[in-house]
């Protein structure tokens, strides 16, 4: 797949998730406007987290059921912008979250997207193309904060979602005259089949270790980009919306330099690297809660929290579309049922524990949560080690050297390349 096919699926994935993650920027004009308590205005973000966890269990699993996955993507991009220009649209509450849970449950298209781009790329390049596609989900949620937060402090929030709503369609347009078809066995499955094998993946050791891992990994940077704005919009620093979104910037460069998480997946280094990233994200924790006292500090913290999220993220995949290329968009959906659970949690805990205790205790819970997705890898790698040792068993897959027995309930997948996976 080319350079500019790549970017272009980015750029699906960045417009279709900023959908959900615009509104952490604009929380306190948004709760002002439609009559949202301070206490509860983590919902407005979660609201469309809950869509886009129906989406994936709904939704997601028709990228194996139909033949040509490019026009499912731009049907879903479409119905996505409805949902911007209905919550651009509302009057109350309960339109705008109407709209939301909407543009949330169609922005799943993401999770079509990776399954289409992994499935057109050489299996050498797996890797890389999940990493930059990936890449372009990470842009939608921060490079989102610094657009939108200049155009509601120009023209309001609304006109953020206006706008949002506009690119979508323009890319539901291109989408099926740009990309390409894809080619080889692929064999469509029916929708109630696919909804069994979904349900399937979590009796699953290595889908559920990935799942886990994600839950608190995405409840942790939940935590901080849902929780942001509101402790920089307060004393001591009073920093209008367009100010706030400007610290997207820093967690870009963090992300986009984790691109490099693809070329490691692909050398089969996705289990080490996942550990020294969860690691990170901890420490990265410390430097955030300086919040009060030092921007400079937060800056530094956001970097490499969204660097390390990028790279377990980008490891995650790959270990799981490698382990069941048959079934990418499936299992990736299934995937990402953990990934919103967790951005939910953060999202909606947040913000009721920064106006109870301060954003010294939201650093906290963002710290237990990385420290949680740490154990669990933890705790599998010493499975895995304790197998070895009993000799019931070759090494695991993870670790990129031979296969297990075909016992491993991931096995039941058809048979790849393991030598790939990490």
């Amino acid at each position: 797949m080319g350079v500019w096919r790549r970017l272009l699926l980015a750029i699906v994935c960045g417009v279709a998730v900023a959908s959900i993650y615009a509104a952490q920027t604009v929380l306190s004009p948004m709760r002002d406007s439609l009559g949202v308590s301070a206490q509860h205005a983590g919902w407005i973000v979660s609201t469309g987290q809950f869509g886009y966890l129906a989406g994936l269990v709904l939704l997601v699993p028709l990228g194996d059921v139909v033949v040509d996955r490019r026009r499912l993507i731009a049907v879903h991009l479409a119905l996505t912008a409805a949902g911007m220009f209905v919550t651009a649209a509302a009057s109350a509450a309960w339109t705008a979250f109407a709209g939301l849970a909407l543009a949330g449950m169609f922005a799943v298209v993401v999770q079509t997207t990776v399954a289409y781009a992994a499935s057109v790329s050489p299996p050498a390049e797996r890797g890389r193309t999940i990493g930059v596609v990936t890449s372009g989900v990470v842009v939608g949620i921060l490079g989102a904060r610094v657009v939108t937060g200049v155009l509601a402090q120009v023209w309001g929030w609304r006109c953020m979602y206006a706008a949002l709503g506009v690119l979508a369609i323009t890319l539901a347009a291109l989408v099926p005259r740009t990309l390409p078809p894809e080619e080889g066995t692929r064999r469509p499955a029916g929708y109630r089949q696919a909804l069994i094998s979904l349900g399937g993946l979590f009796g699953q050791r290595l889908f559920l270790t990935r799942g886990l891992i994600a839950f608190f990994l995405f409840a942790s940077f939940g935590t901080l980009w849902s929780g942001l704005s509101l402790p920089l919009a307060n004393a001591p620093w009073h920093l209008s919306e367009s100010q706030i979104g400007l610290f997207g910037i820093a967690g870009l460069a963090g992300a986009l330099g984790a691109a490099r998480a693809g070329r490691w997946s692909d050398a089969g280094r996705s289990t080490p690297i996942s550990g020294l990233a969860l690691s990170l994200l901890i420490v990265s924790w410390a430097a955030t809660a300086q919040l009060p006292w030092s921007l400079w500090l937060l800056v530094i913290g956001i970097v490499a929290l969204d660097f390390a999220v990028q790279v377990v993220h980008v490891s995650n995949q790959h270990l799981l579309t490698t382990a069941h290329p048959e079934r990418t968009s499936i299992v990736i959906g299934g995937y990402m049922v953990f990934y919103s659970l967790g951005s939910a949690l953060g999202a909606a805990t947040t913000t009721s524990v920064f106006t109870s205790h301060g954003w010294a205790a939201s650093s906290l819970l963002g710290a237990g949560f990385a420290t949680c997705a740490l154990t669990v890898w933890a705790t599998d790698g010493y499975r895995r080690s304790r197998t070895s040792e009993a000799g019931s068993g070759a090494p695991d897959a993870h670790c990129g050297e031979t296969q297990q027995p075909r016992s491993e309930p991931e096995q039941a997948a058809p048979v790849v390349d393991r030598s790939r996976v990490s």
